[in-house]
């Protein structure tokens, strides 16, 4: 069998904030589904000193992918190598460089270096992986650029809040109720059409029309990365246009009183379309309420019948 062709590409932009800043926002992966819009999730599988696993759900071409990535962190170089272990097809080996270079005080310059093969160098699959990922590339740089430098003026805008509520019944049934989203047409009252696709075990887009207090709907899509049976953790590719980010996850804790089911949110306003939802009177306080009941409401709700469903299996 003749030697697989090694594809290797380089991207770069240059950030106007300190390289150590840069770099500890990419050596931080638990922030990246809100840094980075193609991932949805990632998750530590080991760590052991500057060497870590990670698993990662990201968005490729319209689709989504997960693999698990070894990392090597060098925090005085300033460089971070990582090497996917069992690439999703059509991607035969995958693999590359991130390194920060200070050129003062206050501006770095971020290379990302991807070195990459294709199953059986079939052409196809290669011009499939290079659209991916100079696509991924470009739009990881330009989001990492926005986040560093606009980090202190999204403060406002960002938050994060918890609704938590326990249930005398299984970690397994709350979850089965979250994780089978194909019937909350049924089964929520707030939810309209479902629109379920299971790309792979555990892995899901989900399309929802949702219904208002003032009966009016609204579309939203997700998608979501399933880890039975205490997580699933999402992130909305199509916003309501008060948001530009939401991301979360349910969680599933078992304790001596059964289960603590918890919905967590991350929002980013979207400032530009305040007055347009709320009136120009509104503020970003009063959007920050808006949403965060909007979302509460929602996460109660769904909780509540879970509740209720695995209270009556018990």
């Amino acid at each position: 069998m003749p030697q697989q062709s090694l594809r290797e590409v380089k991207h770069e932009i240059t950030i106007s904030a300190p390289a150590a800043d840069v770099y500890r926002l990419i050596a931080e992966v638990e922030n990246w589904p809100r840094v980075f819009p193609p991932t949805i999730h990632v998750d530590h599988v080991e760590r052991d000193g500057n060497e870590e696993r990670i698993r990662i759900w990201a968005t490729a071409n319209e689709t989504a992918k997960n693999w698990t990535s070894r990392r090597i962190l060098d925090p005085e170089a300033m460089s971070i190598t990582f090497r996917q272990e069992v690439p999703a097809p059509p991607v035969a080996a995958m693999g590359g460089t991130w390194i920060i270079e200070p050129l003062s005080e206050a501006e770095a310059r971020v290379h990302l270096l991807h070195d990459y093969r294709a199953i059986d160098d079939d052409a196809d699959s290669l011009a499939w992986i290079d659209e991916a990922v100079d696509r991924n590339s470009r739009t990881e740089l330009a989001a990492l650029k926005t986040n560093v430098e606009t980090a202190r003026a999204t403060e406002k805008v960002t938050f994060s809040f918890e609704d938590t509520v326990q249930i005398n019944g299984s970690a397994k049934d709350v979850y089965d109720f979250i994780n089978e989203a194909d019937l909350w047409g049924k089964r929520l009252p707030h939810v309209a059409t479902v629109r379920l696709e299971e790309l792979s075990p555990g892995l899901q887009i989900l399309e929802m029309d949702t219904r208002a207090k003032d009966g009016s709907t609204h579309t939203t899509k997700s998608c979501r990365v399933c880890l039975p049976t205490h997580k699933i953790a999402y992130k909305q590719v199509t916003l309501p246009a008060l948001m530009t980010l939401h991301t979360g996850y349910w969680t599933f804790v078992e304790n001596g009183d059964g289960v603590a089911a918890s919905s967590q949110h991350t929002v980013v306003l979207n400032t530009d379309n305040i007055a347009s939802v709320l009136g120009e009177d509104a503020t970003v306080e009063d959007a920050r309420d808006y949403v965060r009941t909007a979302l509460s409401t929602n996460s109660r709700a769904t909780l509540g019948h879970a509740k209720e469903y695995a209270e009556g299996n018990r």
